[in-house]
């Protein structure tokens, strides 16, 4: 006869068992209940989905939700502006500078040893390394007068976004030769290395003098063409064309300097992560023209007809035409033809519908 001790402990045993079956059943009904949270089809031949960032998909609307979709890829992105000098990087910069506080992002200047443009290879590794895994930092903008560095070469998981401002190579040279000898509103009390050198450009090139040489214009196609050894050899028609393949395929965007605030609408469009709230504040504030180079003269035609014979000059010229024609491209891409309405996309006919019947 079973006694009251062991009646009391078949029934512990039975109620476990029964607590573990009821637990795996409603664990189950979970399970399936969110897996069919997960997909919504709209009804009818017109599916549309969109993904959110609590992990199900809505046919609400035909918009992607940028501010929950792509939440994590924005708080890891990294910028690398490489400045060019004289290209009114100054002006944007600030700009930046402004946002980074209210747009709560980080902003860092890079700077070399004696204002080098190019890292040694240590320092190539040690920069792509330390920006890649500097979380902390992240999102990040990082400026600074350096070559475009390849990341892909370094075996990093991820990339940076490269953007970058070009300008006119001659109105860029004409303005660095008058900086180096008047400096700017910017810093009116910094002495610079040419300062009491009053020759005008035209006449240091009637002279034929090394600082209106053509050859310093070679500045934008290194730039833009990176760290190889060829890319700083002035007249290189490879490095004219690595240029223009880094131009298209490893920048996310580059500018005119003379349409700076079309520039600036398009990253706020863009990278609102960043750029919320730039294109007003850079129209209201005076980031616009923060950088003005005094005591300027606009060169003669006969000086600039010179100066255009060069083979520099039409190469450098050739990488500012090809970067204009990029630039006015993405931005007539940006609006639906014939109308003044952002263009937008959607997905539709989305295949096989997870609502039908299995088949076998």
């Amino acid at each position: 006869m079973i006694t009251t001790k062991y009646l009391f402990l078949l029934i512990l045993i039975t109620a476990g068992f029964a607590f573990i079956l009821l637990y795996n059943w409603f664990s189950t009904k979970v399970i399936l209940a969110d897996k069919q949270l997960t997909i919504h089809l709209a009804e009818g031949n017109n599916e549309q989905l969109i993904h959110s960032n609590v992990n199900h998909w809505q046919t609400a609307t035909a918009k992607v939700d940028d501010s929950t979709t792509y939440r994590n890829y924005d708080e890891q992105i990294v910028i690398i502006y490489n400045r060019v000098p004289k290209t009114g990087s100054t002006s944007f910069v600030n700009l930046t500078y402004d946002l980074c506080k209210k747009n709560a992002f980080h902003v860092l200047h890079i700077n070399i040893t004696a204002n080098m443009h190019v890292l040694s290879l240590p320092n190539q590794l040690k920069f792509v390394r330390n920006i890649t895994a500097w979380d902390s930092m992240k999102p990040a903008f990082y400026h600074g007068h350096m070559a475009f560095l390849d990341f892909s070469k370094f075996g990093t998981p991820s990339k940076p976004l490269y953007i970058n401002l070009i300008r006119q190579p001659l109105d860029r040279l004409v303005s660095y030769y008058y900086f180096l000898r008047y400096g700017d509103d910017y810093r009116p009390y910094l002495v610079r290395h040419r300062a009491g050198d009053t020759m005008t450009f035209d006449e240091c090139v009637a002279r034929q003098k090394p600082d209106c040489d053509p050859t310093n214009m070679w500045l934008q196609i290194p730039f833009f063409c990176g760290h190889h050894a060829e890319c700083w050899n002035p007249g290189s028609s490879w490095a004219l064309e690595q240029a223009k393949r880094n131009l298209v395929n490893e920048y996310f965007l580059v500018g005119l300097t003379e349409e700076m605030d079309e520039f600036v609408e398009l990253l706020e469009l863009s990278l609102p992560r960043l750029y919320r709230g730039a294109v007003q504040h850079f129209q209201k504030s005076n980031k616009s023209h923060l950088r003005k180079t005094k005591s300027k003269v606009e060169p003669a035609p006969e000086t600039v007809a010179k100066i255009k014979e060069s083979t520099v000059w039409q190469m450098e010229n050739e990488l500012y035409e090809f970067a204009r024609d990029q630039f006015h491209f993405v931005q007539r891409k940006l609006r639906t033809p014939g109308r003044n309405v952002m263009q937008d996309f959607m997905y539709e006919k989305i295949k096989p519908n997870p609502n039908g019947a299995a088949k076998n």
